[in-house]
Order: C-alpha cells, then structure tokens, then sequence
C-alpha cells in the first residue's frame, strides 16, 4: 500500500470539510466530526479519551483542519500545512493564533506535506516537486514566498519531499521512491539488474543534503546525495551532534513476490542512523541484510543496517528528539509517531537515547489505543510533531483533521 494510498480511506470515511470550523480552547465537551468525544481537560483543552503513558494526557487543540501534514511553531503561533486531500494545487497554509479561527496565510499550494521553521524565522514548506520558503509574519506572506529547492520528482507512489534541518544549516531532504519495490505492477516482478529508479537524478529512494543562504533557489538534480536504499525516509530527525536520523517506510505486498513471505509480519519499517555516502539497500535488500524476492541472489552483505527494526507497516511519518521537561521520563528520547495503517501502528512511541544521541533499548508507547471506538475516537493515523516553548508536544492526525496536544496531566 502506498501511503498516499491513505486518501483512500479518507474518501471511506466521508472525508473531513476543509473549511475552519475548528474546536479550540477549555471548552467541557466536544466532539469532532469524525467522532472524538472528550472528557475533562488536558491542561487548556479538551480531553480525549487514548491511552498514554504515566503523567502524560492528550488534548484537542483543533479538528476541521482538512488534511493537516507539517506543523511548525513561532513563538506561539502555530503553522499547520493542509495538505489538500492529494489533490493538485489544493493545499493550505494555516495560522492558529491563540483561541482564534485558523487563518489561511497561502492557498492552491500543490500537496503541502512537511514544514519547518528556519533560524531567520522564515518556513520551509514542502510541496510536490518543490521547497518554498515564506516569510509567515510578512503584511502579505504569498509576496514573500520564494523558492530554495526546486525539480524534485514528482511522480510515482512518493512524490513528496519530507526535510530537517542540521544546526550548522545543511537542510535533509528525502526523495521518495516511485514504486513499491522497483515495480510497478505488484506480483508481476521486473528484474533489472540494476533498477532504474535509483540511477536517475535525483536518485529515487535517496537522502540529498542541500546548504541554504545561497539566496538562488538549489537545483535538486545538482544537489549532493547524502544517503541511498532508502525507500522512503518520511521521518526525519538531526541531532544536536549532527547525527541524521530516519525512519523508512518499507515495502509493501512482500508476499506477492513471494507468497512464502508474510505481509503481515515483513518487511519491517527501519531505524536508521544514516552515514554520509552509505547505502542501505533498497530495492534489493530488507530488514538486517535479507535479499527481495525480486533479488534473490542479491549480495547484502556490503548494505549498511538499521539501527532498529521497527513494527512492519507502522508508516513513521514524523520524529524529533524530545528536549524538554515538561513530559515525564522523555527527556532525550526520540519521538516517532506512527500513522500506520496495520494494527501496529497508528500510536506515538518514544525511544531513549544515551549521551550519543545512540537508541538504548526498544520504543515504548507513548499514546496509543488509538483504533476506531464509535463513540469515544476514531482511528488514529499521527503525522508531524514539533515541541512546544513549554515543553508539550503538538502531533497532526491527517485521517480525521486534527491538532493533538500531548502534555503532562495533573497528578
């Protein structure tokens, strides 16, 4: 499955209206359309009802947002990109200031999916086949968009950037992979001995490093490639050392290739602590060195591995490292939140960290029970997170056009 493939279940589920009806603020109950109902409060908001780690609450901050992807803060402003429900020249950017309405800063963006904000305090919003950069406190933002990033892919299952951004100012920028293994048509395998995606430039499947401050927009196919074999590192994270981070969403329908492979149980989505230069191996290689059925006779042993195996389909879409004190027992832990479309993920894991910013152990829950509870929650499928000044989490929630808020809740 495809994870744009996900609008599909948003057509299933009757699809969420994209004008700015919102719920926000301490209001005693409420419920969104697509079926959370609180109870109580989560510090100034709502409180949904989702299991979550001890000393740990989730509020509702807004619903109604359309198909929320990147979220971004300034102070306390906060920057959601509506992505436009896969639709061309659809997607939105929105400013949630205080207990207000949200307010469209850009319109008829093509497919928004993550944003960041830069030391300037400018934004960096991805779009299909671009990077922009605007200016979100500007008397008109649209005269102060510009491009930074321009001619990255656009076809094929993943044709949206996802990014980070480096201390020292080196933007990461992932280039998605077109098919799902190097094929289009799933159980009818081609087997190139090279596959052609990952020759083209920019390669498919691929990590590129750009330097910002140039003040000419950065062609993608000049842009150096950082790391390779990557299917489709939608989550991305760098370190205060400058370690980058990602986590990849994997192969799907293993099994048509070979129906001895379960798609149940594999491939795992992947961990990676990504080395400059390295490649970790697809399409020819999955989870710690294995040979695709495609490749069977494929030699792995040279690809670099993952630092973890992470739960098969879990889909990792957004990850930070946590370096706050306001959520107990999290400080220098990796954030990953899982949009999964399988049973194990749609949850908020974190993983401890040693001195070295290295994984120490396995992830751990940190917002779960998130499948559908007519009454109570709808299925949850988390996106973006970005930490707030005063150490709480705010997490996007595409399926159902939500802003959560992860914070501590009273003893």
């Amino acid at each position: 499955m495809s994870r744009h493939d996900d609008s599909r279940w948003r057509h299933l589920l009757g699809g969420l209206a994209v004008c700015a009806v919102f719920a926000l603020g301490a209001a005693p109950a409420a419920q969104a359309r697509q079926g959370y109902q609180t109870t109580g409060h989560c510090g100034d908001y709502p409180r949904v009802n989702l299991q979550t780690a001890p000393g740990v609450c989730v509020g509702l901050v807004a619903q109604h947002l359309g198909f929320p992807r990147g979220v971004a803060t300034l102070g306390n402003d906060i920057y959601v990109v509506d992505n436009g429900d896969w639709v061309a020249d659809k997607g939105r950017l929105l400013r949630l200031r205080g207990h207000q309405p949200p307010e469209v800063l850009l319109d008829r963006l093509d497919r928004p999916n993550a944003i960041l904000l830069t030391p300037d305090k400018r934004l960096l919003i991805g779009l299909a086949g671009r990077i922009i950069s605007v200016d979100p406190e500007a008397a008109n933002p649209a005269a102060s968009v510009r491009d930074v990033v321009v001619n990255l892919p656009i076809t094929g299952r993943h044709p949206l950037p996802a990014m980070a951004l480096a201390p020292d100012g080196t933007l990461y920028i992932n280039v998605g992979s077109a098919s799902d293994n190097c094929d289009q048509d799933l159980g009818k395998p081609s087997r190139p001995a090279v596959c052609p995606e990952t020759q083209e430039t920019p390669p498919r499947g691929a990590v590129l490093s750009a330097k910002l401050g140039t003040g000419e927009p950065l062609d993608a196919v000049r842009l150096p490639v950082f790391a390779r074999g990557l299917r489709n590192s939608m989550a991305l994270a760098v370190g205060e050392n400058g370690q980058v981070i990602d986590a990849v969403n994997a192969r799907d329908a293993i099994n048509a290739i070979d129906p001895r492979l379960s798609d149940e149980e594999l491939p795992h989505d992947t961990l990676d602590y990504l080395v400059a230069g390295a490649d970790y191996g697809w399409p020819y290689c999955f989870d710690n060195d294995r040979p695709s059925p495609e490749y069977a006779q494929y030699d792995c042993s040279k690809k670099a591995v993952p630092a973890r195996l992470l739960p098969p389909h879990a889909a990792p879409l957004g990850m930070l490292i946590y370096h706050g004190h306001a959520l107990p027992g999290q400080q220098r832990h990796l954030i990953i939140g899982y949009h999964g479309y399988r049973n194990l993920g749609h949850r908020v894991v974190s993983l401890a960290l040693d001195e070295k910013l290295r994984p120490r152990g396995e992830p751990q829950d940190l917002v779960w029970g998130w499948s559908s509870a007519p009454g109570d929650h709808p299925m949850g499928a988390p996106v973006s997170l970005v930490e707030m000044q005063d150490g709480s989490l705010l997490v996007t929630e595409d399926r159902n056009g939500t802003l959560l808020r992860i914070a501590p809740s009273k003893p």
